[in-house]
């Protein structure tokens, strides 16, 4: 493994380094989106400002940080770049998955410092994962691995087991050991390089691997971000991007209108309407990260966190319709820099971790079970 620890500098999430990062994400996003991958600037800038190790468990020199300070960082970057923030908010991501390895598998990764970019293609399985000796033969091809051009190891799912009795396996390879293909052709996030990855006969030990169950219990004794299950976080963090997203839109709609020689009709509805909905997004998520930094941990809890940043995704894509549709003619322009933020925005919106049909449905369940009816709030 490549050691980071030279390239790495202090600041993290808040500090300088993320400003820096910011800076670079914005001077490159024209060439990032034309590129259909993050520049080897930014993606070096994302390491520098601690993403990846945010959730490494502190024996590795990780952060095990804060869901909060990530929402924060991933937000703000988002609005220089959505592809960049996207990448960033998955690196630290999958660090946090790659933490309920075993032991020996965790050392793979960060034996020479918590600083490696993740990336990953977990859900759904694909590929095809067959027993060889002390661990697992992958073969195929895996979509969306957001990242993977720049990421050192890949997080890769497929069944294993019997048809009676499967089981969703997570295996860590070695990004070298796997061929990028370029297939990444979207009209939203085309910065976030989010593309496919083939396997050919690779060799995956035992200690690199999981089953995905595992994220939905505690690690016992480890650090709070460890801790807490799997879907009270999951859309909490592919949420986040949006806020910066809409933040972004608002700022340069805002400043259209200021100079415009024509004001729009309903200007005053527009940004009075979209600004609520993006203050409402932010104290949602805001909420929602403090609960799953300290909040107890219940059925109920991981229910209204799916429901809170489903519905604060929800708003920021409104709001950025909302501001594309009363730009005019002028957002059409490939350059605009709303019609960027509307392309991005509903990129980010259609994942499926975002789905607040599904989350509704959950919450609904949480309340009608608990005893007494739960609490409705």
């Amino acid at each position: 493994m490549l050691n980071h620890r030279d390239e790495v500098s202090g600041g993290g999430l808040t500090g300088p380094a993320l400003a820096q990062l910011a800076d670079l994400a914005r001077r490159d996003a024209a060439r990032a989106e034309a590129d259909r991958r993050l520049t080897e600037e930014v993606a070096a800038g994302i390491r520098r400002a601690h993403f990846p190790r945010h959730f490494v468990p502190s024996r590795w020199g990780g952060t095990a940080g804060e869901f909060g300070a990530l929402v924060t960082a991933v937000a703000e970057l988002a609005e220089s770049c959505a592809g960049a923030a996207w990448c960033a908010a998955l690196y630290a991501s999958h660090g946090r998955l790659a933490a309920y390895l075993p032991p020996e598998g965790q050392r793979d990764l960060w034996g020479e410092g918590p600083d490696a970019r993740i990336a990953a293609s977990v859900v759904p399985p694909q590929g095809r994962a067959e027993r060889c000796g002390d661990g697992w033969q992958l073969d195929g091809e895996w979509r969306l691995a957001s990242g993977a051009d720049h990421a050192e190891w890949i997080l890769l799912a497929a069944w294993t087991g019997s048809d009676t009795a499967r089981e969703h396996r997570v295996l860590a390879v070695p990004r070298a050991e796997l061929t990028v293909l370029d297939t990444w052709h979207s009209a939203g996030l085309r910065a976030s390089g989010s593309t496919s990855v083939a396997a050919k006969a690779v060799h995956v030990p035992g200690r690199r691997t999981l089953v995905l169950e595992t994220l939905l219990a505690p690690q016992e004794g480890a650090a709070r971000c460890h801790t807490v299950p799997y879907p009270m976080v999951a859309a909490l963090v592919f949420a986040a991007p949006l806020l910066g997203i809409a933040r972004a839109a608002l700022r340069e709609w805002t400043a259209g209108a200021r100079c415009a020689a024509a004001p729009h009709p309903a200007a005053h509805t527009v940004l009075a309407g979209a600004s609520a909905r993006i203050r409402m997004a932010e104290l949602l998520l805001t909420a929602a990260a403090d609960r799953a930094d300290r909040g107890e941990v219940t059925p109920l809890a991981v229910a209204e966190n799916r429901r809170d940043a489903t519905t604060a995704a929800a708003l920021c894509r409104e709001a950025v319709d909302t501001l594309f549709l009363a730009a005019g003619a002028g957002a059409q322009d490939p350059a605009s820099v709303l019609q960027r933020a509307w392309r991005d925005a509903t990129a980010v919106a259609v994942h499926r971790t975002l789905d607040a049909d599904a989350a509704a449905r959950g919450y609904a369940q949480a309340v009608l079970a608990a005893e007494g009816g739960g609490r409705v709030g």
